[in-house]
Parts: C-alpha cells; structure tokens; sequence
C-alpha cells in the first residue's frame, strides 16, 4: 500500500527522533548565515581566548548565583526573536529618544542578567578592544550559563555577529511569543523567524529552568474564558496547586518545571504530557500531532539535549548582521557607539 505523502514524511521524522536529532547539524568550520562555527576570533584576538574568558565570568556569576542560567537563556531567546541575534535587547534607553528600546516593553521588563554581559564586555574591551560583539557575548554567555552544571559546552555557538544600532519596543510587542500563546500563533512566528516545528518544541524545553509570576498565568486559573473559569486543558489537581500558591497574589513565584525547576533536563516534557504545563503556550505543544509526538520523546535528557543543542544553533543565527557594512562593535553594551 502507498502511504500519502504526509504520513512518509511523519514516518521518516519519527526515525529520527528515535535515532537523535532531527534538525541539521553544522559542522566545526562551517559558515551558517554569515557566522563561523569555529575560531572567529582567532586572528583579530591572537592573544586572547575570547570563548574561555566568557565562560570563566559566566560560570564565576552562576555559581554565586544559580538562577542565572535562566536568565541569561532568556535573553538571548528575546534579543534574537526582534530584529536577530544583534544585542539590540541590551540597548538602553537615552534621554533624548523618541520611542521606547526593547527592554522597556513590557515582556521585556522581567529581564534581568545584564550585570554580567557588562563584565564579559569590560573585560574584552581591555583584552582585546572594538572587537568583540556584544551579540557573540550574550550567545555566548547564554550557552555558558546553562553548561556549567555540566561542566562542558552543551552547544557550539557560532560566532561573527555585529551589534545592532535600532531598538524599539513595538517590535518586541509583536514578535515575541506570550505565555498565552496558541499553536498556530507559536508556528507563525518561528516561522517568520525560519524555525520550524523541532525548534519550537526543543526551545520551550527552556522552561525545565527559572520561575515565572502568578500574574501571567492569572487569567488561564482564574478567569479563562471571561466566565471565571479554568483552562480544561490543565490537570485538575495541578489547576487547585497552582490556584492556592496564586489565590489573591498575582506576584507570587512560580516554578516554570515545577520539581525540577533548578534542573536543565527533560522533566518539563514529563510534565507537559500530564497537562502540567505551566503555560497555555506549553499546552499548546499538545494540541499539534507532530510537536505532541516530539515533547514525548523529549522527555529523554540525551534526545532533548541534541535537539535542543540545534536547534540554539538555528535560534543563534537568526538574522543575524556579519557584514562589516552592517551594525557595529559596542563599545557598551548599553549604548550604540
């Protein structure tokens, strides 16, 4: 019997998964959209091992303080969903703009972490000055930050990114997926950003790590179709946990892989499949065949951390700036030169 074009393709996908990762993987040396996956800076810093001086500030600021993995993964995750990887996130405001920077929108306005891409940063610029960009740092310094339980790199980052000079909080209004996203919204902007399905999937596997607030899972508890309702798609008993940590208290803390929020791992996708999603944007991973089938077989750490491992690779090549014609070298993370 001939399968339809559509179960082949499902067929094949599901091979695999079960065999590793299904996104394309990018060998040590090779160019990915301007980006070089090995010793960018080996000749315009000869003395200096740019990729070792990150990690030593990375992992010295996470061992003081363990939230930083999350922290700096959301970062790099909101910085390349608006404009690419271009550090445009990091801008600050200045007293004569016109329009509000990206990190005052206000997805934007729970970031925190920027303390120790200004380290890295102080530090190059001394080593090895106008050469680094602050767009490789914070690439960087994301990866570091969820490697150092490990001990090792759990991802190459390509690097030979520029700065960019723009930034602007409409855009993070518009291109930043919400926590209460559905799945058609989810697709359509991973879409626009030439991320497919295993990169959604692999990527929301970010949530094993970090909190969140009450406030933003309020109305899916409390009020879910304006009729003070729940959303039936969360696990009752799960629902009645979540409702007496957030009962009155929108900013109370919440665990975003409650049991195992400290833990990169793929315990997220165990509760995801119990209806334990935290977020509707995590349920909605169920609501789609092929993105339910991939957040089982997540729930494996080794085939989660290979896809997630590619698919941090396609996010940190999101339109990316390499020319010398566009964007910059900051010399400040926080202003444009």
């Amino acid at each position: 019997m001939r399968l339809a074009s559509n179960s082949v393709l499902f067929v094949t996908l599901t091979l695999f998964v079960l065999i590793g990762t299904l996104n394309f993987k990018v060998c040590d040396g090779q160019r990915l959209n301007g980006l070089k996956m090995k010793n960018f800076y080996r000749k315009s810093c000869p003395k200096v091992d740019v990729e070792k001086i990150v990690q030593e500030i990375t992992w010295k600021n996470v061992a003081a303080n363990p939230s930083l993995g999350a922290k700096l993964l959301r970062v790099h995750y909101h910085d390349c969903f608006v404009r690419g990887c271009d550090a445009s996130l990091l801008l600050d405001p200045t007293p004569n703009q016109a329009t509000q920077v990206e990190k005052q929108a206000r997805p934007n306005l729970s970031l925190s972490g920027f303390e120790v891409i200004d380290e890295i940063k102080t530090r190059l610029e001394k080593e090895c000055p106008d050469t680094v960009s602050c767009a490789d740092i914070l690439a960087l310094a994301a990866r570091d930050a969820v490697s150092f339980p490990f001990q090792k790199q759990m991802w190459k980052v390509p690097l030979g990114r520029r700065d960019g000079r723009d930034s602007l909080a409409s855009e993070a209004l518009t291109d930043l997926p919400s926590a209460s996203s559905n799945f058609t919204t989810l697709k359509e902007l991973f879409d626009r950003k030439k991320l497919n399905t295993v990169d959604l999937v692999a990527l929301s596997g970010a949530h094993t790590i970090g909190l969140t607030r009450c406030g933003v899972i309020s109305r899916r508890l409390f009020n879910f179709t304006g009729n003070g309702d729940t959303d039936p798609s969360i696990n009752p008993t799960f629902a009645d946990i979540l409702k007496a940590q957030c009962a009155g208290a929108n900013g109370n803390v919440l665990e975003m892989d409650p049991g195992s929020s400290t833990s990169f791992d793929g315990h997220y996708y165990k509760n995801l499949n119990e209806n334990k999603g935290v977020f509707q944007s995590d349920a909605a991973l169920l609501t789609n065949r092929f993105s339910k089938f991939l957040a089982k077989r997540f729930e494996r750490d080794n085939t989660f951390f290979a896809n997630f491992a590619t698919s941090m690779i396609n996010m940190g090549s999101v339109e990316v700036l390499t020319r010398k014609n566009q964007g910059e070298i900051r010399k400040n993370c926080r202003f444009v030169n």
